[in-house]
């Protein structure tokens, strides 16, 4: 069987079990989305989700964000960990897209990455959630779970990114990947594989090698 191969039935196993393939970040526009996702680096969507609303209530607007006083933002987003950077980031992010991208947050990976504090995974993340283009969201879940199933064999986040891109049909991957976090929260962990309540059983190299 070829990755190709593979991919697809990896695709289809998992859409029996994860029918919403969504992001679990909460937002209600492309900023608000770059800001969680900036905020979730070592730190759980669900905390994140927990911090975003009082931070959204008070900065609804770029120049808002570009206006902030960094000692205020770290303090609301304080328990996601490593706030002063985070909070420094959220302040040159907004300038970023407000001076040079004319307030409209970009629609490709190398514009995106010119960003202060977003790296391939966040530029990816908005290019196919926002922008309904192809992407592959290359977060901790999903390059355990590719290297599990034989899909790749590397823990780059770039390469398994360049690798799945080759692999993955490009209208299915950002589902795949949703779904790839799902599965890597309730099945397939960082501390145990939960091989036999798996929906990919049959097809992981984790168990058929």
């Amino acid at each position: 069987m070829t990755k190709k191969q593979l991919a697809l039935h990896l695709i289809e196993a998992l859409k029996t079990k994860y029918t919403q393939a969504v992001c679990s970040l909460v937002s209600e526009n492309p900023f608000e989305l770059l800001v969680a996702t900036r905020l979730s680096a070592q730190c759980t969507d669900a905390r994140v989700n927990t911090v975003t609303p009082a931070l959204f209530s008070k900065y609804r607007t770029l120049d808002d964000y570009c206006n902030a006083d960094v000692h205020d933002i770290e303090e609301i987003i304080h328990s996601c960990g490593f706030y002063h950077g985070k909070a420094r980031d959220i302040i040159e992010m907004a300038k970023g897209v407000r001076d040079r991208f004319g307030g409209v947050v970009p629609d490709n990976i190398e514009d995106l990455t010119t960003l202060s504090g977003v790296g391939r995974k966040t530029a990816n993340l908005i290019v196919g959630d926002v922008y309904g283009k192809p992407a592959v969201v290359a977060d901790t879940h999903l390059i355990r779970i590719s290297n599990r199933m034989g899909l790749c064999d590397t823990k780059d986040p770039k390469k398994v990114e360049i690798e799945l891109k080759k692999i993955l049909p490009p209208e299915e991957s950002n589902d795949f990947c949703h779904r790839c976090v799902l599965h890597g929260r309730d099945t397939c962990t960082a501390r145990k594989a939960n091989c036999e309540q798996c929906v990919c059983k049959d097809y992981c190299k984790k168990i058929l090698k």
